[in-house]
């Protein structure tokens, strides 16, 4: 009969919320999650150089109505100015009108150096989305060629053997391979005592590849199914790390003071303990 944890009914919830189903890149995520952020500060870069120039026209548009209202005011007053000889008039009016010439010339400059910044803007989002694809395609290369080495491979019957096999590639950092051989042991021996190994395996291999959701969702197979196998105060331990990483704190220390509560003498209470003292000694000098 399984033997339910104590207290984990708050941690597994929070296990369970914090691990659906979202996909990283795996062997080159970080990469690209790094040129993606450089990718959109250029963006955001641009998209304030714009904002600026727009700006630049929204100063001198209120300028230029004036300097209209100016003119129609001015020629309004030429047209009453019965005193004034034709000559001073038409004068008058020539300087009026050069005037406007000058501001109309000045008005289509401001909006032709709008339109070329926003047809700048639009080509360097173009490039940058083609970069993006690239990065994106070379990855799903890498996915793909991994699960065709792993395919390749020979599974042996027997399933300790098949099981050491996949921790050798999770050791070897081949990752997506060490996955799919997870994945298939999984799915021929889903009961069996070993499975705490491969479900602590599999969320290794995922937190190893910045999926903490994913890696959360395997470590809580292992603390709510199998609470009484050796990989249980590890994967309360991994999941600690995983919540902090996801910026779930509270339930990062949870998972710690479950582990020191349930396996006080694991060596993973011993990583706990000194994880705590650390996160109190922290609280006390916010203090």
């Amino acid at each position: 009969m399984r033997t339910r944890l104590t207290g984990h009914a708050p941690l597994l919830s929070a296990l369970l919320l914090a691990a659906p189903g979202c996909f990283y890149p795996s062997d080159r995520g970080r990469l690209l999650e790094q040129n993606v952020d450089r990718l959109r500060a250029e963006n955001e870069a641009l998209r304030k150089e714009l904002a600026e120039a727009r700006s630049l026209v929204d100063a001198q548009l209120p300028r230029l109505d004036e300097k209209v209202a100016q003119v129609n005011k001015a020629t309004e007053e030429l047209k009453k100015a019965a005193r004034q000889s034709g000559a001073d008039v038409a004068l008058d009016l020539k300087k009026t009108q050069e005037e406007v010439v000058a501001l109309n010339g000045r008005l289509e400059a401001v909006e032709f150096q709008s339109r070329a910044q926003d047809a700048a803007l639009k080509a360097v989002q173009a490039e940058h989305q083609g970069q993006l694809d690239a990065l994106k395609g070379e990855q799903a290369r890498a996915e793909s060629e991994a699960k065709r080495r792993a395919e390749e491979l020979s599974r042996p019957a027997d399933k300790k053997q098949f099981l050491q096999l996949a921790q050798d590639k999770l050791k070897a950092k081949e990752l997506p391979a060490a996955r799919q051989l997870l994945n298939e042991w999984l799915k021929k021996w889903p009961r069996d005592e070993l499975a705490a190994e491969a479900h602590q395996a599999l969320g290794v291999s995922y937190a190893e590849d910045g999926k903490c959701r994913e890696a959360l969702y395997e470590f809580s197979k292992v603390i709510q199914d199998h609470p009484k196998s050796p990989s249980a105060p590890d994967a309360l331990l991994r999941s600690s790390t995983c919540f902090s990483e996801v910026g779930m704190a509270d339930e990062s220390r949870l998972a710690l003071e479950e582990l020191l509560a349930s396996y006080p003498n694991s060596a993973a209470a011993k990583q706990a303990k000194v994880r705590l003292d650390a996160l109190k000694k922290k609280g006390k000098g916010k203090k």
